[in-house]
């Protein structure tokens, strides 16, 4: 027999892009200098048809970024065009009936902020917020949330840490410094937004992990899981959670730790790009998001399944342990599902196909996978059938 699982009143059911992963066109940021994301699916020309999908397939909330080195293409110097432009992407959403979730910050930067060394000089918490006020002050009334910053802990370690992304650095002290800085950004642009708009939500993207003791009676693993579970989970939560009016969670991994620090998982199953698939990890995340009592919308939750074989069954075993914790009493309030469309994926290029829709990168021809049909009966009925 069939058990119908129901979701809260007023849940959003939406999807989550970022500009430089779908928009095209962006050639003056750290990333398009190493990894050219090009005409990617060209959404910044087609996001009128992009949003009609959302709205065909029931979807009622979307997540977008606004793209800095598009806003101020050199420092100090802002372009109108351009804030035309994303005021028309939000008004397309708004006719829709769409919520409109907005990230300011989604991993890259105008190349201007190279004379300042990016994010390890405290000069760059005046540069964001700033344009965090520039972009606020004339969308303010038009948004329903403010992300400040997309997964900061991944991009200050990718980035300082690994060397992997622009700057390509590889230093616990850099990677120290820009989570600093990142902390006392996010915290200033959260309170010049509430003495501008006293019911204004600002939150955070925060890419939280499940971490559990390779050997569950080890001593060793279970202070390793702990460490890791502090630094990664809650270091940067813990300090900004009296400026927060929401979490937004990012949900990809987990993690079995063996002393010190090596990941030992079992890989029963994975994506295309070689990660684990943990449903109930988003269960136990929640259910330790829930002492900061805070609303929380999970803001991505994705796989890479270019033939479509896992995306339906990875949708809906993550809904049925969101049910479960919401059961439990955790305010999560909506679900964006990660991507909307197939889009570019960093260092990985183009060979990752999360989306809901399919995206012929010669053509820009938008195809809706089996799972976009399956997500949008859920949107539609704000229930999953199991």
């Amino acid at each position: 027999m069939r058990k119908i699982l129901k979701f809260p009143k007023d849940f959003l059911w939406g999807s989550s892009i970022s500009a430089y992963q779908v928009e095209g066109g962006i050639e003056n940021n750290d990333f398009s200098k190493f990894f050219p994301a090009k005409k990617a699916c060209n959404h910044y020309f087609l996001y009128e048809k992009d949003f009609s999908l959302l709205k065909k397939f029931n979807q009622n909330a979307f997540r977008f970024s606004i793209e800095w080195s598009r806003i101020e293409p050199e420092e100090g110097k802002f372009s109108q065009k351009e804030i035309d432009h994303y005021r028309k992407v939000i008004l397309a959403l708004k006719e829709r009936k769409i919520k409109v979730m907005v990230t300011l910050h989604h991993f890259t930067n105008p190349l201007w902020l190279k004379k300042i060394n990016w994010w390890e000089d405290e000069k760059i918490v005046f540069y964001f917020s700033r344009f965090a006020s520039f972009v606020f002050s004339h969308y303010k009334d038009l948004v329903d949330f403010w992300i400040t910053i997309n997964e900061p802990l991944v991009y200050a370690s990718l980035s300082y840490l690994k060397g992997r992304w622009p700057p390509f650095k590889k230093s616990l002290f850099s990677f120290l410094k820009v989570i600093k800085n990142q902390i006392q950004a996010h915290k200033k642009i959260y309170k010049e937004f509430h003495q501008l708009k006293n019911d204004v939500k600002v939150g955070i993207a925060k890419n939280n992990q499940f971490f559990e003791p390779y050997l569950k009676n080890s001593f060793l693993d279970q202070l390793s899981v702990k460490l890791a579970d502090y630094f990664w989970n809650e270091f940067f939560l813990n300090r900004i959670k009296n400026y927060l009016d929401f979490i937004g969670l990012n949900y990809y991994f987990h993690q079995k730790i063996k002393f010190p620090f090596k990941i030992k998982n079992e890989n029963k199953l994975v994506s295309d790009l070689g990660w684990e698939i943990y449903p109930q990890g988003i269960y136990f995340v929640l259910k330790k998001l829930k002492k900061y009592q805070k609303p929380i919308y999970i803001t991505e939750n994705g796989v890479a399944d270019q033939k479509d074989v896992l995306r339906e069954k990875f949708i809906k075993d993550h809904l049925f342990w969101i049910h479960k914790a919401i059961q439990e009493k955790v305010p999560v309030k909506g679900y964006f599902y990660w991507s909307l469309l197939d889009n570019f994926e960093w260092d990985q290029g183009f060979k990752a196909r999360f989306g809901l829709f399919e995206v012929d990168y010669q053509t820009f021809k938008r195809t809706p996978r089996k799972s976009a049909f399956f997500y949008q009966k859920i949107c539609k009925n704000n229930f999953l059938e199991i």
